[in-house]
């Protein structure tokens, strides 16, 4: 082989060059970094798309309260309205977040730019959004609270990884420095923090900070990820108190089971009938759809009703969703070029499941009643990254181990001849009266740790969704994961773990939930 007789590159020039190469990382989040700490030259040279760089980079999202979240009494006549408005805030920060990440060289020499171009203006729309969800409100005579109009200033948030200590997210999902942007937005010196010489969120992997990582540039990081088999046990199922199993060796002990297929025939979009109804992309990201093949924005429940259905036993119409796992090992899929898939960063492989286990169980503590048609019920937080746990609920394991580990904010690398699973412990309480809910969630609880229901509810089949995956093991090397795998997100939400969710919708015959109800009541075990 001949001698390599190209000159070594000035520091000034080996730095534009690494500049150039973090600028091709598209929908990424905002990246602080030290390019020269990744820019020497090597067999690793550059960012690969396969691969998540743990460099010396301070990563940097949005984080805007979830206004959605915090309306409990919209009247019915206002919720069409309202559903488009909030849509319209996710479509905000969702098109923010795109600015964040395509203006790096702006944000480097100017220390007020997100400031004054990005999250000022956020706030400013987010104003005048939240406004019209109190016209629409007192437009039919409903009340307006109007500490919800403080709801409208956002933030930025650093991206530390999380730990799996107790399924706890670090710094309780709040942003850092007292909810001030992050170094001002300013470019890091040596990969160490401006804060005063402070540095938050902890440094990994020897001393260097996760870089944003994944093949679209907005994760998942290296730190998203642990080898299960070094993983102390806690089979525990759920975070905190939500998505504990009602069931048990008491009360009615009974299951129903539904075999719906593993979407087989690619059914998916990126809309979310629940929480957005009549708006296209509602969720920003793609969802896996079976039973019900009707499923999109636009379906009235007398479309749902009239629906085809994958569910072997025909009279299961009910609507069956969650968002997809993908492999981000440099390929892409049909959605390349399409709104929720690789325009906002949900990008690679689409994963199908080997299995996907849907099964009623019973409650410990007595007899359930059977769901009322069209009961809507969403389960995790697909904006847990920047939202915090409270209504997190996810569990990620491996065949062979998941009466061991159960993992709630990290993918596990599985062993040889394990595959991935995700499980789902839906709310198994309901008010008695309330298909929906304004925020989509107090018409339903988690049933307590005995079973009990609180409020006066009344005990419901429980919904359990087990998914299994044939995953390519990730491999952890010097700071990055190559081919790493990711559920689908919001952009600003980085492919976190802890974002995972699940949906449902009750679209069972009244014969055939008269029939569950009384297989779990008896303990019998149904399909």
């Amino acid at each position: 082989m001949g001698r390599n007789t190209r000159k070594r590159r000035s520091s000034m020039a080996t730095k534009a060059i690494a500049a150039s190469a973090a600028l091709a990382l598209g929908g990424g989040g905002l990246i602080w970094a030290n390019f020269y700490a990744s820019a020497h030259e090597s067999n690793n040279n550059g960012w690969s798309q396969n691969q998540t760089k743990a460099a010396a980079a301070q990563v940097a999202t949005i984080s805007c309260p979830d206004v959605g979240q915090k309306l409990t009494n919209v009247p019915q006549n206002a919720r069409q309205g309202v559903a488009t408005e909030l849509a319209n805030l996710d479509k905000q920060i969702t098109e923010a977040y795109a600015r964040l990440a395509s203006t790096r060289q702006a944000q480097a020499g100017d220390s007020g730019f997100v400031q004054n171009a990005i999250v000022g203006p956020l706030k400013e729309k987010r104003a005048a959004t939240i406004d019209r969800i109190r016209i629409d409100i007192q437009r039919v005579g409903g009340q307006f609270n109007t500490s919800l109009s403080q709801l409208a200033a956002c933030t930025t948030q650093a991206a530390a990884p999380q730990t799996n200590a107790g399924g706890g997210q670090q710094n309780g999902g709040q942003q850092q420095n007292g909810g001030q942007q992050q170094n001002g937005g300013q470019q890091q010196n040596g990969g160490q923090q401006n804060n005063g010489g402070q540095q938050n969120g902890g440094q990994q992997n020897g001393g260097q900070q996760q870089g944003n990582g994944g093949q679209g540039g907005n994760g998942p990081v290296a730190a998203d990820f642990v080898d299960i088999t070094k993983v102390q046990g806690n089979a525990q199922l759920g975070v905190g108190a939500n998505g504990l199993p009602a069931n048990g060796n008491s009360g009615s002990r009974g299951s129903f089971t539904t075999k719906c297929g593993t979407n087989a025939n690619k059914n998916h979009n990126t809309d979310n009938v629940i929480v957005a109804p009549g708006v296209a992309n509602g969720a920003h990201h793609l969802h896996d759809y079976v039973g019900n093949q009707s499923n999109d924005a636009f379906a009235s429940d007398q479309e749902l009703a009239a629906a085809q259905s994958t569910c072997q036993n025909q009279g299961d119409k009910s609507s069956y969703f969650w968002p997809v796992l993908r492999l981000q090992n440099g390929t892409q899929d049909f959605d390349q070029n399409k709104d929720g898939g690789g325009k906002e960063g949900n990008v690679g492989k689409i994963l199908q499941a080997s299995q996907a286990q849907i099964k009623f169980v019973g409650n410990k503590k007595g007899n359930v009643v059977a769901m009322p048609t069209a009961l809507r019920i969403i389960t995790g937080d697909a904006k847990a990254f920047v939202n915090g746990n409270a209504n997190a609920n996810v569990n990620w394991s491996c065949t062979g181990f998941e009466n061991k580990v159960q993992l709630h904010d990290k993918y596990p690398i599985c062993p040889q001849g394990s595959q991935v699973v995700r499980t789902t412990n839906f709310q198994s309480c309901w008010d008695g009266q309330n298909i929906d809910s304004a925020n989509h969630r107090t018409h339903v609880a988690f049933a307590a740790a005995d079973g009990s229901c609180a409020n006066g509810f009344k005990a419901i089949p429980q919904l359990q969704v087990r998914l299994v995956y044939n995953v390519p093991a990730p491999k952890l090397q010097n700071g990055t994961v190559v081919n790493p795998y990711a559920v689908d997100t919001f952009p600003e939400n980085l492919h976190k773990p802890i974002t995972d969710h699940n949906d449902f919708i009750n679209f069972f015959s009244q014969n055939t939930m008269n029939k569950m109800v009384n297989c779990i009541n008896t303990g019998k075990n149904c399909q």
